[in-house]
C-alpha cells in the first residue's frame, strides 16, 4: 500500500502533539529533487516533541514535511506474516475483559472444584463470548480447569456459544490428550452450526503434537464426513502441522502421496516443506525440494527467500544466508523486514555484532520503520557478546522511538544474563518488567523459577510462583517440573508431593523423567507407600478420559 499523508509544517505538527491530538505518526521530508526520506516514527505520545528535535535538529529554514497518520502505516502482507510470529506477542485484549479474566483465573487456580461454581457465581462477573475465549486461552495449560470453567459459563444467562470458544476449549483438552471429549465437542458444534474446517485443523495439530500422526491424518480425512470439502489450503495446513510437529519426513510423504492423486501443490505447499527441512537443518533435502519447486515452474518469492535464509542461519551457515540475500536482490525481490531481522539474529548468534548492526542500518535505509522484532534481534546481538549495557541502551532507544520492549525483549536479556551467571541482574530485569508496564509471560516465569531452583533458592522460586498465580497465570508442565525437581534436590519432599498432585489435579500429565526423579527421592526417604499411591494416581490420569 502506498504511504499517503498530509503536508504540514513542523510547527503544525508540534501544536497537534502538544494538544494530544496525535499519538502515532511518522515524518517524511518533502523534496522536489530527491526521493522522500522517512525521518522519524513514533507509536505513542511519550516525549514526542523532544524526540522530533533529537532527530531533526534545529533548522532556520521553513522545511515542509509529510505527516503520515496511523491508518497509512506500513502493514505486512500475507507474504510477510511470519515476521509477526517471531515474538509471539500476546493477543491484544480489552482492559476490562483482561481484568475479569485474571480474576476468574485466580479463583479457578486456587480453589477446589467442589467450591468453584459457587465462588464464580458470587464473583459478580458477567460472562461474554470475548471473556470466555480469553479465560480459556489463559487456562490452555490446564485442561481440567478449562473444562470446569466452560461448563459453569454455559449455565450463565449471558453466555453464547461461539466457534472461537469451542476452539479454545479443544486446544486446552487436546494438550492433555482428551480426544474423546474433543470429538464430543465437535458433535456439539455440528448441532449448533459452528463447525468449520479450522476445527479439524486444530484437532489435527493437537494429534500431531501428541505424536499421533496417524490419528492426525484421520482427523483431516473426517472433514468430508461433516460436509466440509478440503481444498489445497487445507492440504497445506495438514502438511504444515505435521512438519512443525517434528515429523517433516512424514509431511514429505503426505505431500508426495497427495500430489499424485488429490491436489496440485502451489508455491505455499513447497515453502512449507522448505521450512520444515530448514528447521531440521537438513539442507540436502531442502535443496531437493527447492529444485523440484523450480522444475514445477514456481519462482521463489520473498517468503521463499526468507525461509532459505532462515534455514542457513539456523544451520550456522550465515555466509551462505548472506549469499542468498544478495541473490534475491539481483532477482529484483525486495527483502522484507522479516529477512533483515533473520540476518540480524543469525549474525548476532554467530557473535558477528558489527555485521548484525550493519544489516540493522540497511533495513532502516531500505525504508522500513524498525519494529519490536527487529529491535529484539539487535538486543539479542548485543547479548550474545555480553554487551549488556548496549543491550539496555538499545531498549531505551526502542522506548524513545515509541517501539516499547515486550516480554520477548526481556526474555532475551534474562536468558543471556542467566547464561552469563548474572542471576542478580536477571532478577533485577524481571522486577523492572512490571514497573514498566510489561507483564512477564509464561517463558519469563519458567526461566526465573528454573534459575532459582538451579541455585537451590526455593524460597525465591516459590515467591515467583506466587507472583505468577496472583497474575492469574497458570503454570505449564515445564514449570511444575522445574519446581518439583528443585524441591526434591533440597529434600522438601512433602511440598514436592503437593505440587505433583496439584499438577495431576489440573490434568497436566507429568513427564516420565519427572516422576522417575520424584520416585527415587521418595524411595531414598523410605516413602514407598507414597510412591505406590502416586503411581496409581498417575496411571489413572493416563488411562481415564474426562467426563464432559
Amino acid at each position: 500500500m502506498k504511504l499517503l499523508g498530509r503536508s504540514c509544517s513542523l510547527r503544525f505538527l508540534i501544536d497537534e502533539l502538544e494538544r494530544g491530538s496525535l499519538c502515532t505518526y511518522a515524518l517524511r521530508k518533502k523534496c522536489s529533487h530527491k526521493p522522500e526520506k522517512l525521518l522519524f516514527t513514533c507509536k505513542d505520545g511519550f516525549n514526542k516533541t523532544r524526540n522530533i528535535f533529537q532527530v531533526l535538529g534545529y533548522s532556520p529554514y521553513p522545511l515542509r514535511f509529510e505527516l503520515i497518520l496511523p491508518r497509512f502505516f506500513h502493514r505486512l502482507s500475507e507474504k510477510q506474516e511470519s515476521y509477526n510470529q517471531i515474538d509471539n506477542n500476546p493477543i491484544s485484549v480489552d482492559k476490562t475483559i483482561s481484568e475479569d479474566a485474571e480474576k476468574i483465573c485466580r479463583i479457578v487456580a486456587n480453589q477446589p472444584q467442589s467450591t468453584l461454581e459457587s465462588l464464580l457465581n458470587s464473583s459478580g462477573i458477567t460472562v461474554s463470548p470475548a471473556l470466555v475465549e480469553e479465560v480459556l486461552r489463559r487456562l490452555s495449560n490446564s485442561g481440567l480447569l478449562a473444562l470446569a470453567f466452560f461448563r459453569w459459563a454455559e449455565k450463565q444467562s449471558s453466555f453464547k456459544h461461539t466457534t472461537e470458544g469451542f476452539h479454545a476449549l479443544i486446544e486446552a483438552l487436546g494438550k492433555i490428550k482428551q480426544f474423546k471429549l474433543v470429538w464430543s465437542l465437535v458433535s456439539s458444534m455440528t448441532a449448533k452450526g459452528l463447525l468449520t474446517k479450522e476445527t479439524f485443523g486444530l484437532i489435527t495439530r493437537r494429534y500431531a503434537r501428541a505424536r499421533k500422526v496417524k490419528e492426525a491424518i484421520e482427523a483431516f480425512e473426517k472433514m468430508t464426513r461433516f460436509g466440509l470439502r478440503p481444498d489445497v489450503s487445507d492440504f497445506n495446513k495438514l502438511v504444515d502441522t505435521v512438519s512443525k510437529s517434528r515429523h517433516v519426513r512424514k509431511a514429505q510423504e503426505i505431500f508426495d502421496d497427495m500430489k499424485k492423486s488429490r491436489f496440485s501443490p502451489d508455491l505455499k505447499s513447497y515453502t512449507i516443506l522448505l521450512e520444515g527441512w530448514g528447521q531440521e537443518q537438513n539442507l540436502l533435502q531442502l535443496q531437493e525440494v527447492y529444485q523440484e519447486m523450480r522444475a514445477e515452474g514456481f519462482e521463489p518469492d520473498v517468503v521463499t527467500y526468507g525461509i532459505l535464509i532462515n534455514a542457513y542461519c539456523k544451520a550456522r551457515k550465515v555466509d551462505e544466508a548472506i549469499y542468498i540475500f544478495n541473490e534475491m536482490k539481483v532477482n529484483n525481490v525486495k527483502p522484507s523486514p522479516h529477512i533483515y531481522c533473520t540476518l540480524i539474529n543469525g549474525l548476532g548468534s554467530d557473535k558477528r555484532l558489527t555485521e548484525a548492526l550493519r544489516y540493522f542500518e540497511l533495513s532502516k535505509a531500505s525504508g522500513f520503520i524498525p519494529e519490536t522484532p527487529t529491535y529484539n534481534a539487535v538486543v539479542g546481538a548485543y547479548c550474545w557478546v555480553k554487551q549488556f549495557k548496549d543491550a539496555f541502551r538499545a531498549m531505551d532507544e526502542m522506548t524513545a522511538c515509541g517501539v516499547h520492549p515486550n516480554s520477548r525483549t526481556y526474555d532475551i536479556v534474562i536468558h543471556h544474563l542467566l547464561k552469563a551467571g548474572k542471576t542478580e541482574e536477571a532478577w533485577s530485569v524481571f522486577l523492572r518488567m512490571g514497573k514498566l508496564g510489561c507483564d512477564p509471560g509464561m517463558n519469563t516465569y519458567t526461566m526465573m523459577v528454573g534459575m532459582f531452583c538451579a541455585e537451590r533458592n526455593i524460597v525465591m522460586a516459590l515467591k515467583v510462583w506466587k507472583h505468577m498465580y496472583d497474575k492469574g497465570i497458570l503454570p505449564c508442565m515445564h514449570m511444575f517440573s522445574s519446581l518439583i525437581n528443585g524441591l526434591c534436590e533440597v529434600g522438601r519432599l512433602d511440598e514436592a508431593i503437593g505440587f505433583f498432585q496439584e499438577m495431576m489435579d489440573k490434568g497436566i500429565r507429568p513427564p516420565a523423567p519427572l516422576y522417575s526423579n520424584l520416585r527415587k527421592a521418595l524411595l531414598d526417604a523410605g516413602k514407598k507407600d507414597m510412591v505406590i499411591y502416586l503411581g496409581k494416581k498417575l496411571d489413572m490420569l493416563r488411562r481415564t478420559p474426562l467426563d464432559g
